[in-house]
């Protein structure tokens, strides 16, 4: 019998095998990478969206919301149910971040004119590396780690 008819060898077989999922491999580490990528950027943008709705809440009723919550839709218009974001940021959780709003200390007259905002990842490592934060200026900060924050640049 002739060699070149026998097919291939098990060797080639395992070789091209290997090739196969080392390729896959690294297309899948990629396609986490752009899905990590992906939600940073929409952690940022919610951040900003947040920034509006809250600067929004403050010009309508002088001070900062008790809740994300208070942002979001209700069954009538107002203080509890302001209705400046959809629901799926008034429940704190987009895109693999979890948003944290922390309003100021109350004023004399029962107002709060300042607030934290921080955005991080819900597991990290997989659905994002970074941990953003804002207060009332409209500065997002960036931290890679939990005590560390420095300024984004401004577009």
């Amino acid at each position: 019998m002739d060699e070149r008819r026998r097919g291939p060898s098990p060797l080639r077989l395992m070789i091209v095998a290997a090739i196969v999922l080392v390729a896959g491999a690294l297309s899948l580490l990629h396609l986490l990478h752009s899905r990590i990528s992906a939600n940073e950027n929409m952690a940022r943008e919610s951040l900003h969206a947040y920034n509006l709705a809250l600067w929004e809440y403050f010009t309508i009723y002088e001070t900062y919301p008790k809740a994300l919550a208070n942002l979001g839709p209700g069954s009538e218009a107002g203080v509890n149910s302001a209705d400046l974001i959809d629901p799926v940021l008034a429940s704190g959780k987009k895109s693999g971040y979890v948003f944290a709003y922390m309003p100021g200390e109350l004023d004399f007259d029962g107002t709060t004119s300042m607030y934290n905002l921080t955005a991080s990842p819900r597991v990290s490592g997989l659905t994002g590396r970074q941990s953003f934060s804002m207060d009332e200026t409209g500065i997002v900060h960036l931290s890679t780690k939990p005590s560390v924050a420095q300024s984004l640049p401004t577009r």
